[in-house]
């Protein structure tokens, strides 16, 4: 993860540069986002902006995620089971680790995973213009809980 003054910065640069408005609940949005490790949904994303800006509205929040996601500024990860969650930290596709029991999503750096949709462009004739990698399992944190409710 990169430094999260840096990334917001770079988000208010982009909101500034086409002229979009700051206001106090947008920029609520963009901190969280800029801040979290933990890819949050937009349910999450409300429940802390609401905190400090109690008569914010749920709709705030979908526009919000919206607009930045139109910008490119915020990766979404849509999940079937779990609904989408969203990476301002990597707003650009990169390999995600995601536990099947907690729903922890964490960032995952791969060597050679730059060079992969060249490869796969390669060797079936496809012009890519995106891609998700995903692993699926179960975090150490899940793990232990299930070895101590084991033990007697």
């Amino acid at each position: 993860m990169g430094d999260p003054r840096t990334r917001l910065e770079a988000m208010l640069a982009r909101l500034r540069e086409r002229k979009f408005r700051i206001t106090p609940q947008r920029l609520a949005v963009l901190k969280i986002l800029s801040e979290s490790r933990g890819h949050p949904g937009v349910e999450a994303i409300y429940r802390q902006v609401q905190r400090d800006f109690p008569t914010t509205s749920l709709a705030t929040i979908y526009k919000t995620i919206s607009l930045l996601k139109e910008l490119g500024e915020v990766l979404e990860l849509g999940f079937p089971e779990g609904g989408n969650r969203y990476d301002g930290n990597r707003p650009y596709p990169h390999p995600h680790v995601v536990c099947i029991r907690c729903r922890k999503i964490m960032d995952l750096d791969l060597a050679g995973f730059e060079g992969l949709s060249r490869e796969v462009s390669a060797k079936t004739g496809f012009r890519i213009v995106n891609h998700r990698v995903d692993f699926f399992g179960i975090c150490p944190e899940c793990q232990e809980k299930n070895r101590k409710s084991v033990l007697p």
